[in-house]
């Protein structure tokens, strides 16, 4: 195990545990007074080719509750945890799946959004709070500033963050978090509602897409060679794909992938056969995460008692699909395995 990575999650998580609550009740199973039927009807097959995924001795699982808007779920192998973000609430917290406990992460965290693990191990996390940037903790705890201007104007508010294979930052810029004093702090948005990418050798910032209303969740297929993108001003959302060019820098070939009717998408990723796990919100019967084949089909589908905002896949075999709802982390064993960890 590498010693210097686990000390940034140590330090920082160094805080007490943070109490299990009651969350909303929405049915039986949650509570434990009722058993869960299996294979588990909350995991539904819409087309044969999601049928493989499917484990049928899993079930959906409740881990915690106690948020009041959870997001950017990320896997660390190396402590077996997972660190996401509880935005309104200014901090982000740690599941240790060993222990199963719940503890402060960081707080204040800027209210920091998407998170993402770098080559190094990194984490790399999306902020609303004060300065709207990009950051990087390091080994020791310390915090790196990666960015938090284009072209000399401050960002929006940095939503959802990914980590190319070439060490470069691709992150989305809508307003969302300026909007008002529940997710960051209200002010006036100076930058278009872009999406931008740093260069780890150079430093510097690029915008590389322009034509999303309201970019939000993102993420590139496995071999890179795409970048799919949620538009979130749209009605009904949709999901976006890019080409990525030759030199891995620039995105070509904007077009819709998928619409997604009556779900709305939010934080998302790939597994290793190109499949989209995105998490969704629509209200009962359309919360949680919809999965879409690499033709844009919806093939499956995970349903929660509330919208999920992102997803992340962890453990050894990157088979544990882990997903922040409104209030809670739930979780559930696939036979999908994540295109990368975290």
């Amino acid at each position: 195990m590498d010693l210097s990575r686990r000390t940034f999650l140590t330090a920082a998580g160094a805080a007490a545990t943070v109490a299990m609550v009651p969350g909303r009740v929405l049915a039986d199973r949650w509570t434990g007074t009722e058993g869960v039927r299996l294979p588990d009807a909350l995991v539904q097959v819409l087309d044969d080719r999601f049928a493989k995924y499917r484990i049928s001795l899993a079930k959906v699982e409740r881990l915690w509750t106690g948020a009041m808007w959870a997001e950017g779920p990320v896997w660390f192998g190396d402590q077996r945890c997972v660190i996401f973000s509880d935005i309104p609430n200014n901090r982000m917290l740690k599941y240790d799946e060993q222990s199963k406990r719940v503890t402060i992460f960081r707080q204040p965290s800027n209210f920091g959004n998407g998170n993402a693990r770098d080559n190094q191990g990194r984490l790399v996390t999306a902020e609303h709070g004060g300065g709207r940037r990009v950051t990087r903790t390091e080994y020791d705890g310390t915090i790196t500033v990666i960015c938090d201007k284009f072209e000399g104007k401050q960002f929006n508010s940095p939503n959802d963050v990914v980590v190319k294979k070439d060490d470069s930052i691709w992150f989305t810029d809508p307003p969302f978090g300026i909007g008002g004093h529940y997710e960051g702090y209200k002010a006036k948005a100076l930058l278009p509602w872009d999406v931008y990418r740093w260069d780890a050798k150079t430093n510097q910032v690029a915008m590389v897409a322009n034509d999303i209303k309201g970019p939000n969740g993102l993420c590139f297929s496995p071999d890179e060679s795409k970048l799919y993108i949620v538009e979130a001003r749209t009605s009904p959302r949709q999901i976006r794909v890019y080409d990525v060019t030759a030199n891995g820098t620039q995105l070509t070939n904007s077009r819709v992938f998928t619409t997604c009717g009556p779900l709305a998408a939010d934080g998302m990723r790939c597994d290793r056969d190109g499949n989209l796990w995105v998490g969704v919100g629509g209200g009962e019967g359309k919360d949680g995460v919809a999965i879409y084949a690499p033709d844009g089909k919806q093939i499956g589908m995970i349903n929660t008692p509330e919208r999920v905002a992102n997803v992340c896949f962890g453990g050894p075999n990157r088979n544990r699909l882990y997903m922040t709802g409104t209030t809670s982390l739930y979780a559930l064993y696939t036979e999908a395995e994540g295109a990368t960890l975290g």
